[in-house]
């Protein structure tokens, strides 16, 4: 094609070089026709490249969030900017929690059963005094009227000293000591259930932050995904069925991401009911505890130390007791009373009247209506119901450790083929995305790649937090979930301690030496 200019002839390389002519002059009628034929070519081209130029920035955009994703939430869980640890919750909830202290202080309270059965052994001294006014009137044949007036007073101090109760106070001291030792079983059960609780309620805030996380991010990826789809659409690439798939999985996303966000919200405040206040800025990775090597191992520990199986044989223990107890009712029952007591008729201190008795009892019991005999029934009872408590609790304390050694090997096991999980969905993924752009695949394939590569991230994060909880589940279930053996920076509560300093107290009433501690652990 040529064209005339200045008298000279040149000629056009192409109208696709440009359809404008370099030097001034018009065009000629060809050369406009065959630019408007051209137009179409012209903006068919800048659309696929500006589209391809898109997908390849997103691919790559998408494959760096991808990689940065995981690292930046480990470097978060690694910073140690005034975050609180798994320790500080756990310290937390092991001082402020109140259904540790509240059993803590029915602990406390059994105490008070020794001093009440030991009374048995002790005197009893009372007093007592009184005071009157009296005044006579009569009349005779000889006194038409006669008036007396007198102001009697006395005072009495006895002593009571029991000698012989038929071993009922040995028995009732025993009783009493063995059933606090079945209550710092129950309280050491709690602290293990407090404790594990505050596990829990760690780590599942700390998983509903990594889900959030992830399906936030997937979101993104989603939009993105999107709007790809729409542009490609607009240029005839795909079909209108491919940008209705992309909407729906973005809603479905958007759907999943609130869940998630509901879920952190309830496991908030479940931190909250646990440790005592909202968590911050969580941070660092609860670790595995020392654990038992085999689960036969772990069987043999919780026999030994298990608070639950020695909170049931304690109890067994006191039940026995109280049947000798209620056995001494039968038997007879010495006493000795020594008393002093002064009496006055009037205000005149020669008046008076002064007593001295020392009396020793015996008492036989020969029929009380059956109701000894019916107490004594009873207390064998209690003691078949404490032995079958006992022999249920052995059981369950060995299916425990079962149950927990089995979650703890099958959340291992499945932390391994999650992380295989996400590097094959990791690779897949960009398969298809690389097929889906040359037209293998379809925008469903990519959605679909996208998807099980989320899922297997979440199946992951809660393998994580799942493999933690049973570890823990299965210290509690041998006894060493307490603050001592996790070495908890913390004033340990010693119940053993306050029994005996509590024990054999002749009088007070004061309970300092627990506000002493609580102001020494805090």
């Amino acid at each position: 094609m040529v064209s005339k200019a200045g008298g000279k002839y040149s000629k056009l390389r192409s109208p696709r070089w440009s359809p404008l002519r370099k030097k001034k002059g018009l065009l000629s009628k060809k050369e406009v026709l065959s630019f408007i034929l051209c137009l179409p070519c012209y903006v068919s081209c800048l659309s696929i490249l500006k589209l391809f130029i898109k997908n390849e920035m997103s691919r790559h955009m998408r494959k760096i969030s991808l990689l940065t994703s995981p690292v930046m939430l480990a470097l978060s869980l690694a910073m140690p900017v005034s975050a609180e640890t798994l320790q500080e919750a756990l310290v937390s909830a092991y001082l402020n929690n109140p259904q540790l202290e509240a059993q803590r202080a029915s602990v406390r309270a059994t105490d008070e059963n020794i001093n009440q059965a030991a009374s048995g052994w002790g005197p009893t001294i009372a007093a007592t005094g009184s005071y009157s006014r009296k005044t006579t009137e009569g009349s005779s044949v000889f006194s038409p009227s006669n008036k007396l007036t007198t102001d009697p007073r006395s005072v009495q101090v006895s002593i009571d000293q029991p000698l012989f109760r038929g071993f009922q106070t040995v028995n009732s001291i025993r009783e009493a000591e063995n059933a606090v030792k079945a209550a710092q079983g129950g309280l050491a059960d709690t602290e293990q259930d407090i404790l594990l609780s505050a596990v829990t309620a760690f780590v599942d805030v700390r998983r509903d932050e990594s889900v959030v996380e992830l399906t936030r991010n997937n979101v993104k990826v989603l939009r993105r995904q999107l709007e790809a789809s729409e542009d490609r659409y607009r240029v005839g690439e795909i079909t209108r069925t491919d940008v209705a798939q992309s909407k729906a999985r973005l809603s479905r996303s958007i759907s999943e991401r609130t869940q998630a966000e509901a879920s952190l919200t309830a496991s908030r405040a479940a931190y909250q009911r646990i440790i005592g206040a909202m968590p911050g800025s969580l941070s660092g990775g609860a670790t595995l505890p020392p654990l038992p090597k085999s689960e036969q191992e772990a069987i043999e520990i919780a026999k030994q130390e298990s608070p639950v199986l020695a909170s049931a044989r304690y109890s067994e223990e006191a039940a026995r007791n109280n049947v000798n107890k209620q056995y001494g009712g039968l038997l007879p029952q010495v006493s000795l009373n020594a008393s002093y007591g002064k009496a006055w008729e009037n205000f005149n201190q020669s008046d008076q009247t002064e007593t001295r008795q020392v009396t020793a009892q015996l008492t036989i019991p020969l029929y009380q209506a059956g109701a000894q005999s019916s107490r004594i029934r009873q207390a064998k009872q209690t003691e078949y119901q404490r032995r079958y408590e006992r022999i249920a609790a052995e059981r369950g304390v060995k299916a425990g450790v079962q149950i927990a050694w089995e979650s703890l090997r099958e959340a291992t096991a499945r932390i391994k083929s999650t992380e295989a999980q996400i590097h094959a969905n990791e690779i897949a993924l960009e398969g298809v995305k690389q097929e889906a752009e040359v037209g293998a695949r379809t925008t469903l394939d990519v959605l679909d790649a996208e998807q099980e590569l989320l899922d297997s991230r979440v199946s992951n994060v809660r393998a994580v937090r799942d493999q933690i909880v049973a570890a823990y589940q299965l210290l509690r279930s041998v006894g060493r979930l307490s603050a001592r053996n996790l070495q908890l920076p913390v004033a340990y509560y010693d119940a053993n301690d306050d029994a005996h300093r509590n024990s054999y107290r002749a009088y007070g009433w004061g309970t300092g030496d627990v506000e002493a501690w609580k102001a020494s652990a805090n």
